[in-house]
Formats: C-alpha cells, structure tokens, sequence
C-alpha cells in the first residue's frame, strides 16, 4: 500500500508529506483547493507525462516521492525489477522518486537507483488503480476483463495455459519435420545422383594429402630424371670415373710395398673408393625413390583432380566428403521413414490439441456461469448507487480457432445499458463520467478481486449525487478497503464519514503568494469538515450534530 507522499514544488504545494495507512482514507476541501495537484503529482511517480507546468512559479526543479510496502511483492513488479536489474530486499520499501524541471524535463529513480520512465509505466498498475471522470484504464479497458472474469470464477488458467504450449510445441515439431520431409522428397533425384556419384569414387579422409605427397615426389623425379641418368653414366660405365678409381687403386697395390708414401697414397686412394662406393649406392637408391612412371602419375592427378572437384561442387573440403554421403544417406532414410514419423508426430499433435480443447472448454463452461453470478451481483449494486434503469452484462464470446491461445477460445467485455430497451455497449462508451465511476464500484464491490493494485483511489466518484446514494456509494467504498487501501476525493458528507483517516486539503494565500496545504484531521476536526460539507460557509450547530450523527452511523 501506499504509506507515504511527499511533494515539493509542484504547482501550489511548497511542501508537504503525507502518511497513508490501511483502509479508507478520504480527501476533501474546498472547490479549487488543489485535490486535482495531488493526483497530477502522484501520477508523476506513475510515468505519467512531464508537464512543465506543474514545476512551482520561481523554483528550478519539483520532486514527488511516493513509498509503498507490501506484504508479498507483487510478481509484475518483481519481473519488471529483475529485468531492470534494480535490486529490493524483502520487507524492504519501495520508494519511487521523479524529478521534474522547468523545461520538462525529468528523472526517475526507483530506491534512489536511476530509472527509465518506462519501467514506472510498467509497476504503476501494480501499485495504484486510478478511477475518475475519465478513466480509460482498469476496468474500462477490455483488455483486462477476462483475467478479472476468471479471479472471480477461480478458474484453472494455467492447465489451459500449459495445455496449449504443449499443443503449439507438437504442432511447430510437426510443421518443421514436414518441411525437412518435404524438401528432402523435392531432393530426392538429386541426392541419389549425388550419393552415387560418391559412392563411385569412394572418398577417404587424409587421401588428398597422401596423393598430393606422392605427386610432388614424381614430379620431382620426373625433373631430375635426366640428370640422374648422366650421374649414373659417369659412375656406372666401364669408363667411369669410380672403374677409373678402382683400376689406379689395383695399380698402386702392387708397388705400394716399395715406398711408405705409395702406401700412404694407396691407403688415401682405398678410402676415396670406398666413398665413391657410398655415393654410388645413395645415386641407385634416390634413382629408385624418384623414378618416374607416367602412368601412375597420370593416375594419382586424376585421382587427385575428380575429388578436388567433387569437394568443390559439394562446397566442402575434400576430407569431408565421406561425412557428406553420411548426410545424404541420412536425408534419404528420413524420406524412407519421415511419413511414418510424420504419422506419429501428427497423432501427439491431435491428441495436445484434444487436451487443449477440453481444457478450453471446461474454462468456457465456468466462465459462462461465473458470468452470470458477476451480472446478478452487479445488478444488486446497480439500483443503491441510483442506477436502477441500467443492465450490465458480462460478454463471453467464442473466438474463431485462429484466435484460441494460452487464455482460452473466448473473448469477454463487460458492456453496460443505460436505459431501458437500449442496446449494450462496451462499458467505457456508454456511461458518463459519474455513471461511470459508480459502475466500476459495483463491478469492484462485485468482483472483490484479488491481485489488483497495492492502492485503489476513486476520483468524485459520487459526483452528482447525494442522500442516500452517496451513503450507498461510502458504504461500499468502505467496504471494499477493508481488505486493503482505498482512497477517496470526494464532495460527499456521507462519503467521508466513513473514512478511516481524514485529509483535509486547502488553499490560502499571503500577498501575492498561494499555497495549498493537507492535514490529516482528528476527530474534532473531522466533525466540523463534515459540518462544513453539510451547511456550506456558515457551520451551524445542527450541521455539527448531523455530522456528528453521521460519523456514529459510519
């Protein structure tokens, strides 16, 4: 509920802080006393507009500061925090903050933490429910008449709700199993030429590499054939240069012995041999290594160049073209076996959609019949608050299946008709201002709903009235806060004798300068307020003993 307000510089307040508690508060004052500047100033903690008008003549900057406590935080402020990432601790205050400046410009601030003016539009329904003159919030808007519906017929929301996730999950698995289907079968030709054509040439993965190796190697043998067969030449022919070596080595051995430098020389010879040897054997081995066979190579290109290509053509890397087929084979088993999947899929979907549909049904049954009991309990109201020519009828429709959702197959409007064979119409369009207001109070004393916002304030809902209406009209609003907080701005005796706390709202001047002031009257102060309010300028005696007869009777 709303626990405390303060204002400073807004229009004719200076400053003022204002403590709420539970139950009926009721505000009064003078016509033109500055009633309207308390809601235009708490409508500004709401996200309403800044309007630079409201800004006090003379000062550079206004603030309101509203804080609301709460027993459970509601969810809807819970998740609007969360995702705006402001923390509160539980049993902690909720402060919200707004700073407005001459030039219309404006800050919010929820706990002292700055925030966007959207995220106090977004609580706001949660922490106040405004009714006026011109109210085209709440129960006006039709928006919210099926949830309000289903408060009062304690309706299982959620199984339909779960029921229809489950029917729209199958139903999506469904839609997307026949499109992969369906364009596998559109690919079916063209898979299994694919497939083939690469069943044929049978990739393996790491084989490009392996044919790119064996290729360079040929190619450099090819290169190098020449001049390993002159090398050869020089080393192999009977002419050579190692037959050459070996003859002088076979010469200098038999004179070796007739001098130590011809042995010197010999042995020097011997190892020149036996290197030439060596050398001899690494020319025959690098011949072999690097020969040259035309065909194989012809071969390994070929091999080399139809699965580049095929790679290319699948817009994938050649070692992945075995994991291609593996997908094509998939593709193809899945239009082998993808109506028999479709077949099943299809029966889960029917069945969700059976689960749904009774779960719909049965919540259209209850809603139907919580309607007619929210009609009757609406009339009873009608005729005390003098409504008794006007009809209310709660609407529940059945929507075309396109339009079924998580809430249901129905759309409901509360419509109203004011006079006798007149038609209904939504409730908004109908009834005027004062009609309207105590409309929304038979519909709230009806409903008595829960999960409506922390504070409820009515707005001269008793405008135009008087006597015994205007007691009907207390009486219910009092009957309404005693679950909560309400508070009303009224012009009625009879409303604000029944008021838990009385706010007395006024304005005065001093020069050139005026103020409009609140205080909360005690009880001497109560009963001469609602004297004034029963004999006008003059409070006479008979007006305190009637004010006085009406707060015992409150």
């Amino acid at each position: 509920m709303l626990t405390r307000l303060a204002i400073r510089n807004i229009v004719l307040i200076e400053a003022l802080d204002l403590e709420f508690g539970r139950g009926l508060g009721v505000l009064t004052g003078e016509t033109g006393a500055g009633k309207s500047i308390l809601l235009d100033a708490l409508g500004l903690v709401l996200g309403n507009r800044a309007d630079s008008g409201l800004v006090r003549a003379g000062e550079d900057k206004a603030s309101v500061s509203a804080s609301f406590e709460f027993e459970v935080l509601p969810e809807g402020i819970r998740a609007a925090l969360a995702e705006a990432e402001v923390e509160l601790e539980p049993g902690e205050p909720l402060i919200v903050r707004r700073q407005l400046k001459p030039d219309g410009g404006s800050k919010a601030f929820l706990n002292d933490q700055p925030v966007g003016v959207a995220l106090l539009r977004d609580i706001a329904a949660f922490l106040v429910e405004l009714h006026g003159q011109h109210d085209d919030r709440g129960l006006v808007n039709p928006r919210g008449h099926r949830a309000l519906l289903d408060r009062y017929a304690r309706a299982d929301v959620a199984g339909v709700e779960a029921a229809w996730r489950t029917w729209r999950m199958a139903e999506d698995r469904l839609s997307a199993l026949r499109a992969r289907v369906a364009q596998a079968a559109a690919d079916q030709d063209l898979l299994l030429a694919h497939l083939a054509e690469l069943t044929a040439l049978a990739p393996v993965a790491g084989e490009e590499d392996e044919l790119a190796l064996a290729r360079a190697t040929m190619q450099k043998g090819e290169k190098l054939a020449g001049d390993l067969a002159e090398l050869q030449h020089l080393w192999l022919g009977s002419d050579s240069a190692l037959a050459q070596l070996r003859g002088a080595a076979r010469r200098l051995d038999r004179i070796a012995a007739e001098h130590p430098l011809l042995a010197e020389a010999l042995a020097a010879l011997d190892r020149a041999v036996v290197e030439a040897g060596e050398a001899e054997d690494r020319l025959a081995a690098a011949a072999e290594a690097l020969a040259h066979d035309p065909a194989a190579l012809d071969r390994i290109e070929t091999r080399l160049f139809d699965l580049r290509a095929a790679a290319r053509k699948h817009g994938c890397a050649v070692d992945d073209l075995p994991d291609r087929m593996q997908v094509m084979r998939a593709q193809l088993d899945a239009i082998e076996g993808g109506e028999g999947e479709i077949a099943a899929l299809a029966a889960t979907a029917q069945e969700a959609q059976l689960e749904y549909q009774a779960r719909a049904e049965a919540l259209s049954v209850m809603r139907v019949e919580a309607a007619q009991r929210l009609d009757r309990a609406v009339a009873a109201e009608l005729a005390p608050l003098r409504l008794d020519a006007a009809r209310f009828r709660t609407q529940v429709l059945r929507l075309p299946e396109d339009r079924w959702g998580p809430g249901g197959m129905d759309a409901v409007e509360f419509l109203i008709a004011t006079n006798p064979g007149a038609d209904f119409a939504p409730l908004g369009k109908i009834a005027s201002g004062g009609e309207l207001s105590r409309f929304i109070l038979a519909l709230k004393v009806a409903l008595a709903e829960e999960g409506g916002a922390a504070t409820v304030i009515f707005d001269e809902i008793d405008r135009g009235v008087g006597g015994a209406v205007a007691s009907a009209i207390g009486e219910r609003l009092a009957r309404l806060a005693a679950g909560g907080q309400l508070l009303a701005v009224t012009h009625s005796p009879q409303v604000a004798a029944r008021g838990n706390r009385h706010y007395f709202i006024e304005k005065s001047s001093e020069g050139t300068v005026t103020r409009t002031s609140v205080a909360l009257l005690d009880a001497a102060g109560r009963q001469e307020e609602i004297a004034r309010m029963l004999s006008g300028a003059e409070v006479t005696p008979e007006a305190r003993a009637q004010a006085d007869r009406l707060l015992e009777q409150a």
